[in-house]
């Protein structure tokens, strides 16, 4: 085996461990040993798993390039989520919001001559609630995305680099080892 073959072998290796790596991140709900923020509000779990396989989890893809491999979403939220940081609410913003609070809470009536909107006697649900104080924020104000690292460097990624380039030599020095004895 040439070298350029070990070393695609290397990254491809390198490429597979550490998405699986990367998704058991997911179920730790960590970075590894450094756990995520908790969320505000319960009910549905981790924010990295509220949209499931369909969501940032599944959207991770490893790219091997000439000689690294590089991990990355397509997701347009998944930077802010990684590093965390502020987003700066806009008047689309404001509209989604209302939008997700008629949604979720339930009875709207509407009176006829106006479009002046009544509250049923219902009681809202948490989650309507929080679109509710999310549609009321000012446009520019922040919002603060705490940080939930899922993808990067950490000790536990150079320990993996190391295991799979380890093995990999040994079983090529191995296997040479063999065709010269023959």
């Amino acid at each position: 085996m040439t070298p350029d073959e070990i070393k695609k072998q290397i990254l491809t290796d390198m490429k597979v461990q550490m998405l699986s790596e990367y998704d058991k991140n997911f179920e730790r709900k960590a970075f590894f040993s450094q756990s995520w923020k908790n969320r505000r509000r319960e009910g549905k779990g981790s924010l990295m798993n509220v949209h499931g396989g369909g969501g940032l989890r599944g959207s991770l893809k490893g790219l091997i390039q000439a000689s690294s491999v590089s991990f990355r979403s397509g997701k347009p939220y998944a930077q802010i989520l990684n590093e965390g940081g502020d987003i700066v609410v806009t008047a689309r913003m404001k509209r989604f919001f209302w939008a997700k609070y008629y949604e979720l809470s339930g009875k709207i009536t509407y009176k006829k001559d106006s479009k002046d909107i009544r509250k049923s006697s219902i009681k809202i649900s948490d989650e309507a609630e929080f679109y509710r104080n999310m549609a009321l924020m000012k446009v520019g104000s922040k919002i603060h995305i705490p940080k939930r690292q899922y993808i990067g460097h950490a000790p536990e990624v150079d320990k993996v680099i190391k295991k799979i380039f380890d093995s990999t030599l040994t079983q090529r020095l191995e296997a040479a080892l063999k065709q010269g004895i023959k």
